[in-house]
Parts: C-alpha cells; sequence; structure tokens
C-alpha cells in the first residue's frame, strides 16, 4: 500500500501530467482537425483527384510497411497494451496515424476521425511511462488518458471521452485513480482544442416528444434496428480486413482497395460517400434519408478501412445511425431529427459497447431533455448489436456477455 508522504508527492505530479497530455493531445487534434478541413476542401474543389485514390492507398500502405508494422494493429494495440502491457508504444504511431488519414481523406476514401485522435493520444501518453518511470499499472493509467484526450478533443464532448476511455475498457481492471484523471485529462484536451479556436459540428434535435408507452414503443423498435445496424458494421469491416489479409504484400491491399472504391465511387456517382460525411449527417436531421444510405455507408467504410486505408469508425457509425433513424421516420411516426439523433448514438454504443459514454455524448450534443430517450436507445442497440464489436481486442463482458453465453448454451442443448 502507497505510504502517505508518496500519496501526496503523487498528487501535483499527476496533475501535471493530465495538464500536459491534454495539452499534447488536444494541440495534435486541433492540428488534425484543420488539416482535415483543409484536405477534404481540397477534394471537393477538386473531384478529379479521386482517380489518385489508389496511389494514395499504396502511399499509406508502404509508409506502415516500411516504418509502421509495430503500430499498425492502431487502437487494438492501445488496448492490448492496456490488458497485458509489454513495451512503450512508439511515439511514431502519431505521425503515421495523422499522415494516413490526411492521404485517405484527400482523396476520398470513407473514413473516420476518432481512430486517429485516440491513436495519437494515446502514443503521446505512452511516452510518459518513460520520463517518469512509471511502472505497468501507472502506465494502463496513461493508456487510459490518452484514450480520453484524443476522444473528448476530436468530438468536442469532454464528458463521454472521459467515459468512453473507462468503458471500453471496463472489464480488465480501473482504478478509482484512473476514473479521477480520465476526466482531468478530457477536459484539458477539451478546452486546448478550444483556445486554439477550432469548432465542432453541431448537432440539435428542436423537437422532443412526451414520454408515453407508445413512444417509448417506437423508439425501442428503432433501438433494436440500431444495434442490428452496428453489428453489421462490426461484422462487415472484420470480413474485408479479413478478406484483403490474403493479399500477401500489404502495401497492395489499399492499392487495390483504392481501384475498387475510385471506380464504384465515381461510376456510380456515389460522391456523398467520400470521407467523413458529415454534410448527409447533418441533412438527415432535417430531411429524410434515401434508406439504403446507411447500407452503402457501411460497405465503403468496411471496405476502405478493410483495406488498409486510415481513419476511424465513429463518424461513419454516425452516419450509418443517423441516416437510418432518418430513414425510419417514414415509417415510424417520430420527428427525422429525433430518430436521427437517437441513430446517431446508439449504433455507435452498439458497435463499441459503451452505452454509457454514448448516452453521455447524446446529452452532451443534443441536450438533457432528450437523454431518458437517448439512454433507452443505446441500451437496447448495446444488447441487440451482438458479442463482436469493431475493436477486435477490446474485453466483451458484463450483462451483455452473460445474456450470450446464455443463449448460447440454450442453443447447443436444442441441438
Amino acid at each position: 500500500m502507497q505510504n502517505p508522504k508518496q500519496l501526496l508527492l503523487d498528487i501535483p505530479k499527476w496533475i501535471f501530467i493530465c495538464a500536459i497530455i491534454g495539452i499534447l493531445s488536444g494541440s495534435a487534434s486541433a492540428f488534425f482537425l484543420v488539416s482535415l478541413e483543409w484536405v477534404t476542401q481540397i477534394r471537393l474543389h477538386n473531384n478529379w483527384i479521386i482517380w489518385l485514390l489508389p496511389f494514395g492507398g499504396l502511399l499509406v500502405g508502404l509508409s506502415y510497411y516500411y516504418w509502421g508494422e509495430s503500430v499498425v494493429k492502431g487502437n487494438n494495440l492501445l488496448l492490448e497494451e492496456y490488458e497485458n502491457p509489454k513495451k512503450v508504444i512508439p511515439f511514431k504511431m502519431a505521425p503515421l496515424v495523422l499522415f494516413g488519414t490526411l492521404i485517405t481523406h484527400l482523396f476520398g476514401g470513407s473514413a473516420g476521425r476518432e481512430g486517429t485522435a485516440v491513436q495519437m493520444g494515446g502514443a503521446i501518453a505512452d511516452q510518459f511511462t518513460k520520463i517518469f518511470n512509471l511502472d505497468n499499472s501507472e502506465r494502463k493509467i496513461l493508456i487510459i488518458l490518452g484514450i480520453s484526450a484524443g476522444f473528448a478533443s476530436v468530438f468536442g464532448t469532454p464528458l463521454a471521452g472521459a467515459v468512453f476511455a473507462l468503458e471500453v475498457l471496463f472489464f480488465s481492471k480501473i482504478n478509482f485513480k484512473s476514473i479521477i484523471l480520465s476526466f482531468l485529462t478530457a477536459y484539458a484536451a477539451y478546452f486546448t482544442v478550444e483556445i486554439w479556436n477550432v469548432t465542432h459540428t453541431h448537432y440539435s434535435i428542436p423537437f422532443v416528444p412526451e414520454i408515453s408507452i407508445q413512444t417509448i414503443s417506437y423508439v425501442a423498435i428503432a433501438s433494436i434496428l440500431f444495434g442490428f445496424a452496428a453489428l453489421l458494421f462490426s461484422r462487415s469491416t472484420h470480413f474485408w480486413g479479413h478478406l484483403f489479409s490474403n493479399i500477401t504484400y500489404p502495401p497492395l491491399r489499399p492499392f487495390i482497395g483504392g481501384i475498387v472504391l475510385a471506380g464504384a465511387f465515381i461510376f456510380l456517382n456515389l460522391t456523398k460517400f467520400y470521407g467523413l460525411g458529415v454534410p448527409v449527417i447533418v441533412d438527415s436531421f432535417s430531411n429524410q434519408s434515401e434508406w439504403y444510405d446507411f447500407l452503402l455507408k457501411i460497405l465503403f467504410t468496411g471496405f476502405t478501412l478493410g483495406a488498409g486505408f486510415k481513419g476511424g469508425e465513429v463518424t461513419p457509425l454516425f452516419f450509418v445511425g443517423a441516416t437510418l433513424g432518418s430513414a425510419l421516420s417514414t415509417i415510424i411516426p417520430l420527428p427525422v431529427a429525433f430518430l436521427a439523433g437517437l441513430g446517431f448514438v446508439a449504433v455507435f454504443s452498439g458497435a463499441t459497447h459503451t452505452p454509457i459514454a454514448c448516452t453521455l455524448m447524446g446529452m452532451e450534443l443534443f441536450g438533457i431533455t432528450s437523454g431518458i430517450f437517448i439512454a433507452i436507445a443505446c441500451i437496447i442497440a448495446y444488447f441487440s448489436s451482438g458479442s463482436v464489436g469493431i475493436y477486435k481486442s477490446q474485453i466483451v463482458k458484463g450483462p451483455k456477455y452473460k445474456l450470450y453465453q446464455k443463449l448460447h448454451k440454450k442453443e447447443l442443448q436444442n441441438l
């Protein structure tokens, strides 16, 4: 047990670490968000650039093959090092994933941004292991702080960011100190982005229905479908990743994938599935989306990431959820923005097994008045999204894990 004197000395040390990680990760995210907007504008004003997607993919593939083999696992490496610490995450993870994501978005790959911010935050945070000569238990705290800082800063949701970092690792032994420090770091990163005057996209649910049995029933039905969409998204990403692994020379994977993507985008005129797709997400809150939009985003994002392009899954999950919710408003008598908002966070909840963080994110983004419905949607989607999420290395236990175990045993008994 730590003696009182050492405990007192640790307080200023950890406050300093939280502040530095928050400032560095927040600054990295601010630079990333500005750079991402810059490359996106270049792509929007030069439609021909999509033809270069295969060569952009080859560039990403070569950079990881020759310099990034130790960090190619991305977010899964963070989860693995938390569960079974082996060696400090190389700092090169940060510039490599930043470069790879900007190239992916410059040439039109369908990907997100959270993975980049989280990996940069994790790589930055883990360097303090050497600086302060921390042991494995303290190193685990650093990884939590890096995830928290990256998520909070890239989305502008510090409360959700802090809880996400804890919840995604929830079944791997988290101590009380980690909880406090995660919140401190998340807010430090969030305010750093604010100081850099970098803005985030704003969404709103202008009208929230009154609580009634009928409304809750409609929300429950929609949430089951959100869970199924999350399941399909996770399975799609893993399927394409496994399929492309059959190509023995890794740099060729995004090159070949880029040829297929560029051809599909151009010849089928599917430009709204380029990049993040934020304009489509925003539009889904006011106009009903096409019923197939969410399916095509699942297809193209899974294909993009499976081929080896870089980015993240979360913003595409927002796209999938918001467009699915928007489309459901044609058959479910609830406001389009309300259903789009529920889908926005619920699909994310199901794909990452983080219903608490997603509920908090929904309230941070859309307001506390919709909190009850958001919580119902996130919990139901969490339970109906299957046992496999977007992160292969994530440990999934708890009530969901036990439920699927019971169902599996019943299936075996009936054979």
